[in-house]
């Protein structure tokens, strides 16, 4: 009788225990993150054809990202039909050179600016945070310097821009 007991008392202090515990994560706060996006780097890889980079991002109202229709208004100028722009330097006699290329100027040009769709938060929190992967086809950059990195900053549907990061230094694919 005296285990029934024991385990009856620590069923009771269970259940008062989670009832505190839901009560309490009930009254936290939701994310705070601030509304203009930031972005960190995470890695880069070197897979011989292409380059993977990883960047972690976030941003508190929830409007990173564009639908495929969202080529019109603000979205119609050439730039700003983009939302990540990856800057791509070259290590030349030990200096960091931008080499530009921009599809305004080119249509033809295979620039690293990037549509990130839109996953558009549902629920009360709207802020947003993940991971983007770009795979980057770098081939068509002849040089004869190997080692490249990228500049990169993403811009939310309000036209707030991030901060920009700096990949690490890789050796360009072959």
């Amino acid at each position: 009788m005296d285990k029934l007991n024991r385990f009856e008392r620590m069923k009771k202090n269970f259940l008062i225990l989670l009832s505190i515990v839901a009560v309490a994560t009930g009254c936290l706060k939701d994310n705070e993150i601030p509304p203009t996006p930031s972005i960190t780097f995470n890695s880069i890889r070197n897979y011989g054809d292409s380059i993977e980079v990883l960047i972690d991002f976030k941003d508190g109202d929830g409007n990173f990202g564009l639908e495929q229709g969202d080529t019109s208004g603000v979205f119609d100028d050439c730039l700003r039909t983009y939302n990540l722009y990856a800057e791509y330097y070259e290590k030349q006699n030990g200096e960091w050179v931008r080499t530009v290329i921009d599809p305004c100027f080119n249509p033809n040009a295979a620039p690293f600016y990037y549509r990130v769709p839109w996953a558009k938060p549902t629920g009360q929190d709207q802020s947003q945070q993940g991971t983007i992967t770009l795979d980057m086809i770098t081939y068509y950059l002849p040089s004869d310097f190997d080692t490249c990195r990228f500049e990169i900053k993403v811009v939310d549907r309000d036209m707030q821009e991030s901060n920009t990061i700096i990949t690490s230094e890789i050796i360009k694919p072959q």
